[in-house]
C-alpha cells in the first residue's frame, strides 16, 4: 500500500514540478523520501484516498474492457446457433447466462432469473453450458445438450431446471430416471451425449468464455455489459431498466 502512495506522490511531483529524480543526489533523494514519510504520518488518510483513486481507475478500466469484449464477440454471445434461447424470443433485452450445474451460486441465481422472466415478459434468455467444476459438471452439461439435440428446446429447459436443482451427484441411474419420467428416447440421448456435436458445443463455449475472460459462474451478459457473479432479482430488474434507458 505504501508503494502505491509513494508512486502517487512521485506522479504528482513529476506532473506539477517537472521533478527529475535521476538528477537528485543521494542526500536530496533521502530528504525527499523523508518528506514523503512525514507527510504520510501526519496525514494517514491519504493512503486510503490514494488506494481508492487507484481502485476506481482499475475498476473503470475493467468495465471498459468488458464493453469492448462484448462488442468484439457479440455474434458468438447472442447468436451462436446452438445455445438454448427462451423467454420472449422477440424481447427487447437479451440476457445470457454462463452456467455450471454444480455451482452453488448458479443454483441460487436460477430462481432469480426465472422470477425476472416471469415478471418481465420482454426478455430473451440464452443459456450457455459452461462446465468448469469437474467431471460431474461435464456429465450434466453433456446430458442437457444431448436432450436438446434429441428432443428440442422445450425438453432441454425442463431438464435444465431439474439439473440445476439436483443435489445428488449425477449418475446413469439419475439420468435414466429423468429420461423415463419425461418419456425421452434413451438411445438418442445416450448417443448424443458422446457425439462430436455436444463436444463441439462445450468446446466452443469454453473458447468464448476464455476470450471474454470468464473464469467463474454464473456470468451474465446483458446487452453490452458483462456481469460477473451472482445477481439478485432486484439488481437484475434495475439492470434491465438501465439498459432500456
Amino acid at each position: 500500500m505504501l508503494r502505491v502512495v509513494i508512486s502517487f506522490f512521485l506522479l504528482l511531483a513529476s506532473q506539477s514540478f517537472a521533478l527529475d529524480l535521476s538528477k537528485m543526489s543521494d542526500k536530496e533523494r533521502a530528504l525527499f523520501q523523508n518528506e514523503i514519510r512525514l507527510y504520510i504520518l501526519e496525514n494517514p488518510e491519504i493512503i486510503m484516498e490514494a488506494v481508492e483513486v487507484l481502485r476506481q481507475k482499475e475498476q473503470q478500466a475493467a468495465i471498459q474492457s468488458d464493453f469492448e469484449l462484448v462488442k468484439n464477440y457479440k455474434r458468438a454471445i447472442f447468436e451462436d446457433g446452438y445455445s438454448f434461447v427462451g423467454g420472449n424470443l422477440n424481447g427487447d433485452i437479451t440476457l445470457v447466462e454462463f452456467i455450471d450445474y454444480k455451482c452453488g451460486y448458479c443454483k441460487k441465481a436460477h430462481g432469480e432469473v426465472e422470477k425476472l422472466l416471469s415478471t418481465d415478459g420482454n426478455i430473451r434468455f440464452i443459456i450457455k453450458e459452461f462446465p468448469i467444476l469437474g467431471e460431474d459438471s461435464l456429465k450434466m452439461s453433456k446430458f442437457a445438450l444431448a436432450v436438446k439435440i434429441a428432443h428440442g428446446d422445450k425438453a432441454y429447459k425442463v431438464v435444465h431446471d431439474i439439473l440445476i436443482k439436483m443435489k445428488a451427484a449425477p449418475s446413469t441411474k439419475a439420468f435414466d430416471r429423468i429420461i423415463n419420467n419425461l418419456n425421452l428416447d434413451k438411445k438418442l440421448v445416450q448417443d448424443a451425449m458422446e457425439s462430436p456435436e455436444v463436444k463441439g458445443i462445450i468446446a466452443d463455449t469454453r473458447n468464448l468464455a476464455e476470450k471474454l475472460k470468464i473464469s467463474g459462474t454464473p456470468t451474465f451478459v446483458m446487452k453490452d455489459e458483462l456481469i460477473r457473479g451472482y445477481v439478485p432479482f432486484d439488481a437484475l430488474i434495475e439492470l434491465v431498466a438501465n439498459k432500456r434507458g
